[in-house]
């Protein structure tokens, strides 16, 4: 990251000596910008393979350290030729140790007649976050309570082997064999939401502690990859619910038309590789109950040995291990492979409503680069509070909370919403709150009306 920093430095100041000034911090010359040259640098198109971003009014030179990026290359690159101050500040533990691994990449500033905020953007609206994340931080809302995890951890492990008691003392006939299916199904559901705990470094103020329990929540409890995680997970955070930078509704056009824009879109170009206009009907079928079990189940390994990613494959496959030495003896090759499927199949039915509740009814479209504040409400809703509803969607129902403050524990969601809700009203910005249940029929209602919408283009224009 260094070497590329460094020679992108030496590009620019031998492209315009004239601009440039003397950076007492850096010891270096460096250049002056305007917006409108960082826009330029966006890194999309054949003869374009520049990519600059700016943080905290600082220009960085990313066309080479982007494929290094600890947290992954498409989720930096998405910020390409836009300010990326927020999205930094929102994912970074450290910052002051991130700031100095970047200083290699710093090449310039804004010039002093230009913004600190992009001029497309609302600026009042910018400045009000960022003085609602400083009060946030004053507030201590960003440091966790341990022993909230520690005891939701423990209530996992309990499921765990209530499972296993239900069968080796009472067989695996139907009732224990469903019953014991069950309590898994709960086990690898709510070891999702706490792997996403440690995923986003909302538990332990070290990144690298957060990563190390990941890997072990992530890929011994539930025999999934951290790395798969973080690859598609925080590139939805970047950029939620806008197509080609959001890998959750990217992937979608195979099977769903999603939102209005992109429906149309397929409609006019007379795709049709799924009749859209039934998918609120088909989406019982190849959306729930078959996302894990049929497709994550195989996608995960090919993931890991594609990408040479050998720990997460050990820490995987010390899952399958423990999970077939224990019940092996139980129940037999058929029946550990029937009681997998049917858990997997609990688990996938479990997590997509979930997590897609508060996406799929949301605006989608492509990349307008918006505000971090806009970006975010524009694409998430959230499901009103109750212990169940916490409980069920591992705190997924303060949804908008997450996505403005994804390192924030989720124990103290509740505790900021009042302020998220008092911003938007001050910028006459829509903050959604549902129940849970009007939340699952929302999906479907939104798939019917975005494939009425695919239907009607498809037809007629």
């Amino acid at each position: 990251g260094g070497e590329a920093g460094l020679e992108g430095a030496g590009r620019a100041r031998r492209a315009e000596p004239s601009r440039a000034m003397e950076d007492p911090t850096a010891g270096r010359a460096l250049r002056r910008f305007t917006w409108e040259e960082i826009g330029q640098r966006s890194g999309r198109g054949p003869e374009q393979q520049e990519r600059w971003l700016v943080i905290e009014r600082k220009v960085y030179d990313i066309s080479r350290f982007y494929r290094r990026h600890p947290g992954g290359a498409r989720v930096i690159s998405h910020y390409a030729g836009q300010d990326a101050t927020d999205p930094f500040i929102a994912f970074h533990l450290d910052k002051t140790l991130v700031r100095k691994h970047m200083s290699p990449l710093l090449i310039g500033e804004l010039a002093p007649d230009q913004p600190s905020v992009e001029p497309s953007k609302n600026k009042k609206l910018v400045e009000d976050f960022r003085e609602l994340r400083a009060n946030v931080e004053k507030m201590g809302l960003l440091n966790p309570n341990r022993t909230f995890f520690i005891l939701h951890l423990c209530h996992i492990l309990v499921l765990d082997v209530a499972a296993w008691l239900t069968i080796w003392y009472f067989g695996a006939s139907t009732v224990p064999f469903l019953f014991s299916a069950v309590l898994l199904g709960t086990v690898q559901a709510q070891a999702g939401w706490l792997q996403h705990d440690f995923g986003h470094l909302s538990v332990f103020s070290k990144p690298k502690w957060n990563h190390w329990v990941h890997k072990f929540v992530i890929g011994h409890l539930k025999g999934a990859p951290a790395s798969w995680w973080n690859h598609l997970h925080f590139q939805h955070h970047a950029k939620p619910n806008c197509f080609r930078k959001d890998p959750d509704v990217s992937m979608h056009p195979l099977f769903f038309a999603l939102g209005k824009t992109l429906s149309v879109e397929l409609g006019v170009q007379k795709k049709k590789f799924m009749p859209y206009n039934h998918q609120h009907k088909y989406f019982f079928i190849i959306g729930p109950p078959a996302l894990v079990p049929l497709y994550f189940q195989w996608y995960i390994f090919y993931f890991v040995i594609q990408r040479k990613q050998w720990v997460d494959l050990a820490w995987m496959l010390s899952f399958y291990i423990r999970f077939f030495l224990t019940y092996l003896p139980l129940m037999g090759v058929k029946g550990i492979l029937g009681l997998h499927l049917l858990v997997r199949f609990i688990e996938s039915i479990w997590f997509v409503w979930i997590t897609q509740m508060n996406h799929i009814p949301m605006h989608i479209d492509y990349d307008k680069n918006l505000d971090w504040f806009s970006t975010q409400l524009q694409a998430t809703c959230n499901v009103h509070q109750s212990l169940f509803n916490d409980w069920f969607s591992g705190h997924l129902n303060f949804q908008i909370e997450h996505h403005l403050f994804p390192t924030m524990p989720r124990h103290n969601y509740w505790k900021v919403a009042p302020l998220v809700k008092s911003l938007c009203a001050k910028h006459g910005i829509e903050y959604q709150c549902k129940p849970l249940l009007t939340a699952f029929a929302d999906i479907v209602h939104s798939l019917k009306d975005s494939g009425e919408l695919w239907l009607d283009a498809y037809l007629h224009k």
